[in-house]
């Protein structure tokens, strides 16, 4: 279902927080998984997770199906790098998320916010992440896009071909939230994008992975 070098998303069962976790897989056995440490995706710092711990880990495979399977931390591993060992139950209990959901990559890209109408002044940004379904955006101290419900996305990918494609993606807000220093996170749905856009978007998303995970850095 999934194999060393993919990313499981971990959550806590019995927390009052809801605290999402990203690591890899390092190593399979039979009945266990090895991941690295996980990482807290709200504070960006390394999250240690108790002996015992219940947990919902998700993940997608190569076809962009999600699954979620109950997991349990049953110990911490010293080896060639730190690690966390957990519990695989058998592929049978594994749920399938019928809902298609994309997978979501921690990237810095130049961005143009325009107002559907003329709801605000039209200003540049730079992306926090972005999915084929959506992104966040990181709006600095002052900028302000009022009560609009919608607006439109621009932004330039460049892929490992050398191929650039500019995209103007209508967006729908979703919701507003605040960072360090009085920043805030903008976060936009896609409303129907083109097969095209998707497409693109998937594909570099998909190769930006790749380079990272072969610099070690994608974690």
């Amino acid at each position: 279902m999934f194999k060393i070098g993919d990313i499981l998303m971990l959550e806590q069962k019995y927390s009052s927080r809801k605290e999402k976790f990203k690591c890899m897989v390092v190593e399979m056995e039979p009945g266990c998984v090895y991941i690295d440490f996980p990482i807290n995706l709200e504070t960006g710092k390394i999250a240690f997770l108790m002996d015992g711990t219940q947990l919902n880990v998700t993940f997608s495979n190569e076809d962009q199906a999600v699954y979620v399977f109950d997991s349990e931390v049953l110990g911490k591993v010293k080896g060639r790098i730190p690690m966390i060992q957990l519990m695989l139950p058998d592929t049978g209990t594994f749920v399938k998320i019928q809902r298609r959901q994309y997978v979501r990559l921690d990237v810095t890209l130049d961005a143009a916010i325009h107002p559907e109408h003329s709801e605000f002044t039209p200003f540049r940004a730079l992306t926090e992440d972005i999915s084929a379904g959506g992104a966040s955006i990181r709006l600095l101290k002052g900028a302000n896009i009022q009560s609009a419900s919608q607006l439109f996305l621009w932004m330039a990918l460049t892929l490992k071909s050398g191929e650039i494609h500019y995209l103007r993606l209508r967006s729908k807000v979703i919701r507003v939230t605040e960072k360090e220093h009085e920043n805030k996170l903008l976060h936009v749905q896609f409303i129907e994008p083109t097969k095209s856009d998707v497409q693109i978007l998937m594909r570099f998303i998909f190769e930006k992975q790749v380079d990272l995970k072969k610099k070690g850095l994608y974690v």
